[in-house]
C-alpha cells in the first residue's frame, strides 16, 4: 500500500484530497504546516483544529510541522526586499517552490511517504508535466510554474480534475467539517490583511508625490511601494474627469505616476523582459519560441513569441504588465514554465532608469 501525506491547510480542498486518496486505497496521513508566527488570536491554531476534525472523521493520523523560520528566510525576506525595490512580488510562486514543494516535500519523504498530495487545482500527466486544472476559474498552474519536474514526480493533485462545486458537493456528501468553509485569501500563509498597515510595519511609510506623465503633481501618497501598476482603488485622487490609474513608479524619487482612464495607451505594453526563467516542462529546443503566456492569474492565455534573452513579444498589447509578477508560458493545457517580469517595454512609456 502506497503512503500519501496530504498537506492539510484546514480548508475544503485539502480535506477532499485526503478523502479521495483514502478511497483510492492509499494510506493517508495529514500534515499541517505552520509557516507564520502570529500575535493575538492564532489563526494557524484555528486551522489546525479544522484539520483535526477532518482527519479524525476520516480516521487518519495527523501531525503538525513548524516551518516559520524557513518561510521567513526563503519567502518573506525576498517578499520585503522586492517591495523595497519598487516591485510587486508574487509570494505564492516562491512559497510553492521553496516551501510546499521543497521543504515540505522533503519532510513528507523523510517521514516515509511515497507521495505528497495537495489540494491545488492542477493536474499531472504520465510524464509529470504540469497541466491546468479542469476548472478554469480555479486553475492554479500559474502559481506552480517554478516547481521542478523531479519534485512533481513525487506529488499528487487529487482534485485537479474537479470543479470547486464538485469538491464542495463531495465534502457535503461525506460530512466533512470544512464543507462550507470559505476559501482562504491574501498573502500565502499570512492570510488576508489590511495590506498597507501590514507592509508598513516592515518597510515604513515614505510619503511622496503622485505625478502625471508630464510631471504635474496631483496628490500625495504614503510610499511608492504600496502601489502597483494598473491600480485604481485606494489612491485618494479625485477631481473632475475620468478615474486615475497607476501607470509607473520611480522608487528612487519615490514617485507614483498616474493617468486618467483605464484605456490610456501608457497602460498597455507590447513586450516585456523576463528574468529567472525556469521550466517545469522541457526548455524550448530553439528560439524564437511560439507559445501563449499569462502576466497575471486568471488572465486568458495570450499568443506570444519568446526569445532566448527572456524577451517576450505579445501578438496584442497587454494591460498593466507589472515588474515583480510572473509571466507564465503555456502550450494549450500544459504549463511550460515562466519567469519574473523585469520591465515592461515597448508600446508605452519607460519613465525611469
Amino acid at each position: 500500500m502506497k503512503t500519501a501525506i496530504v498537506g492539510m491547510s484546514g480548508g475544503v480542498d485539502s480535506s477532499v484530497s485526503a478523502l479521495l486518496l483514502q478511497q483510492q486505497g492509499y494510506r493517508v496521513i495529514g500534515l499541517f504546516m505552520k509557516n507564520w508566527e502570529e500575535t493575538g488570536p492564532c489563526k494557524s491554531a484555528l486551522e489546525f483544529e479544522d484539520v483535526a476534525k477532518v482527519c479524525e472523521g476520516l480516521k487518519i493520523p495527523y501531525y503538525s510541522v513548524n516551518f516559520v523560520q524557513e518561510y521567513r528566510d526563503a519567502v518573506f525576506a525576498q517578499f520585503l526586499a522586492d517591495y523595497k525595490k519598487g516591485l510587486t512580488p508574487n509570494p505564492d510562486v516562491l512559497c510553492n517552490r521553496e516551501i510546499k514543494f521543497k521543504v515540505f516535500l522533503d519532510k513528507a519523504l523523510a517521514l516515509g511517504a511515497d507521495y505528497l498530495a495537495t489540494g491545488h487545482y492542477c493536474r499531472l500527466d504520465a510524464q509529470s508535466r504540469l497541466l491546468k486544472g479542469l476548472d478554469s476559474n480555479k486553475d492554479q498552474s500559474y502559481f506552480l510554474h517554478a516547481v521542478k519536474r523531479d519534485a512533481l514526480q513525487r506529488v499528487l493533485f487529487p482534485i485537479g480534475h474537479l470543479t470547486k462545486q464538485e469538491v464542495r458537493s463531495i465534502a457535503h456528501a461525506h460530512g466533512l467539517a470544512t464543507a462550507d468553509k470559505k476559501d482562504s485569501t491574501g498573502i500565502c500563509f499570512i492570510g488576508k490583511r489590511d495590506f498597507k498597515p501590514f507592509l508598513a510595519q516592515y518597510i515604513g511609510l515614505q510619503p511622496g508625490n503622485f505625478e502625471t506623465l508630464e510631471g504635474k503633481i496631483v496628490g500625495r501618497h504614503d510610499g511608492s511601494a504600496f502601489y502597483t501598476l494598473g491600480q485604481r482603488k485606494g489612491l485618494g485622487l479625485g477631481g473632475e474627469g475620468r478615474a486615475w490609474f497607476v501607470v509607473d513608479k520611480d522608487p528612487k524619487r519615490n514617485v507614483v505616476f498616474v493617468v486618467r482612464g483605464d484605456d490610456h495607451p501608457s497602460l498597455y505594453r507590447s513586450e516585456l523582459q523576463a528574468q529567472e526563467l525556469t521550466w517545469v516542462a522541457d526548455a524550448p529546443s530553439q528560439y524564437p519560441f511560439r507559445c501563449c503566456a499569462k502576466v497575471r492569474y486568471r488572465q486568458q492565455d495570450t499568443p506570444c513569441t519568446l526569445y532566448e534573452s527572456g524577451r517576450v513579444v505579445f501578438d496584442e498589447p497587454q494591460r498593466a504588465i507589472t515588474p515583480g509578477q510572473s509571466v507564465v508560458f503555456y502550450n494549450n493545457e500544459v504549463c511550460l514554465g515562466g519567469g519574473i517580469i523585469d520591465i515592461p517595454i515597448a508600446g508605452g512609456y519607460k519613465i525611469h532608469e
